[in-house]
């Protein structure tokens, strides 16, 4: 495969691609995934450290004087069915954390980014005349987790290797393959998912006056929290509140003693995002305390995401560069997006630049403008849908692409 910058790229890209798909697995558990990455990277050339922030892999490649570039690739998949009907599917599964078993699938597209950075890895190393300096490469465990840059980073990754000048990356989306997207200054939201456990009395179904119950506390209280952003947010504010999950109960005629409800806040400004927090907190325990409750209800963070900012000047020379093969009509500007990420944690704890972009990986044949207006973007299968899934033509060979054309962007020759 060629790609239009006239890049080649190994048809058996495709093939490891598919092998990757299949075998999905879970953050911090990256162990196939990671022993694949660490072999490939040897065979090029790399000096390799496996078991980084647990399961991370990082190559290092020096190639004379000059600065040090970070490409980076997440590997883990997600805790979803498949459901694409492709004949590579996944079917794999895993234990949980309570010991019952899930379904696994890359439904977030970390496998095209792993098989993108292993594709550009071989082509950078096997032709050194076109750079100089030294590549940076770190396949990251756990970013659904929102806990695998900050692994890496304590595991002392800008301490064992050299602190990069920039940091690179991308992440597949769904735009139209043949399109990259990026967007400056902040470009995608932090993120806070919290646990609220919300303690009722429990009684027979037929007796309602003997009990406290959590359900109708549990109501009460995700009706309240849709008040916080559309009257306690300014309306110039961009901010997302979303209850994903509320649990209570096991049978028809039992009043339970306790309720469980899961809820995510994105946001971009540090005052928004803390006035939402406080919000939360003050809705759940007067909602409890309305309610008689025996028991103060309990917050818990499962996990967050900081806001994601690109560098300007870095993401502009990045897509510079990706238009003159590409071409200007197919670099696209998404505008903030409300997803999360946690390659920001890598460029803020090196002190260093973020030129990060998005990959588009959906069949063009959907969509008729092909740009952020296209309706198509609303109907498309996208990431963490149990459809989604990119076609791997064109998006494949234009993500190694550009892979190396940034780290050469970066990295310039000095022959």
């Amino acid at each position: 495969m060629t790609t239009p910058g006239g890049i080649t790229i190994d048809p058996a890209l495709v093939d490891l691609y598919k092998d990757l798909h299949r075998h999905p697995e879970l953050g911090f558990r990256e162990h196939r995934t990671a022993a694949i990455v660490a072999d490939r990277l040897r065979a090029s050339g790399f000096e390799v450290t496996t078991g980084v922030g647990k399961t991370g892999v990082v190559g290092v490649l020096k190639n004379g004087p000059g600065p040090t570039a970070l490409l980076r690739a997440d590997m883990d998949a997600l805790p979803v069915r498949e459901d694409t009907g492709l004949d590579y599917a996944s079917t794999a599964t895993a234990t949980d954390e309570h010991g019952g078993t899930v379904p696994v699938a890359h439904a977030c597209g970390h496998d095209l980014h792993t098989t993108c950075l292993l594709g550009a890895a071989r082509i950078l190393a096997a032709d050194r005349s076109g750079w100089t300096g030294t590549l940076l490469l770190v396949f990251q465990p756990a970013e659904e987790l929102g806990a695998g840059a900050q692994a890496v980073v304590d595991d002392g990754l800008f301490d064992r290797f050299p602190k990069p000048d920039v940091v690179l990356g991308q992440h597949v989306a769904p735009l139209p393959a043949g399109k990259i997207a990026g967007h400056p200054g902040p470009s995608y939201a932090g993120s806070d998912s919290l646990r609220v456990r919300l303690v009722g009395r429990g009684a027979h179904g037929s007796m309602p006056e003997a009990s406290v119950d959590p359900i109708v506390l549990a109501a009460a209280t995700v009706l309240r929290l849709q008040t916080v952003v559309s009257r306690e947010i300014p309306s110039t504010a961009t901010a997302v509140l979303t209850v994903g999950s509320i649990h209570a109960g096991d049978a028809a005629n039992v009043i339970p003693g306790h309720a469980e409800i899961q809820l995510n806040i994105r946001s971009y400004d540090t005052a928004v995002r803390r006035r939402i927090l406080d919000s939360v907190e003050r809705i759940v325990r007067g909602e409890a305390a309305t309610a008689g409750a025996p028991e103060d209800p309990t917050i818990t963070e499962i996990e967050r995401f900081p806001v994601v900012t690109n560098d300007a000047d870095a993401l502009r020379t990045s897509l510079e560069a990706f238009a003159t093969w590409l071409g200007q009509d197919n670099i696209l500007d998404p505008g903030a997006g409300a997803g999360s990420e946690d390659v920001g944690i890598l460029a803020t704890s090196a002190g260093a630049p973020l030129s990060y972009w998005l990959l588009g990986g959906a069949d063009p044949s959907l969509f008729t403008t092909g740009d952020m207006t296209d309706p198509a973007l609303l109907t498309v299968p996208s990431n963490h849908s149990p459809h989604y899934a990119p076609v791997i033509e064109p998006t494949l060979p234009i993500g190694v692409a550009a892979l190396v054309t940034a780290a050469r962007t970066w990295l310039p020759s000095t022959h």
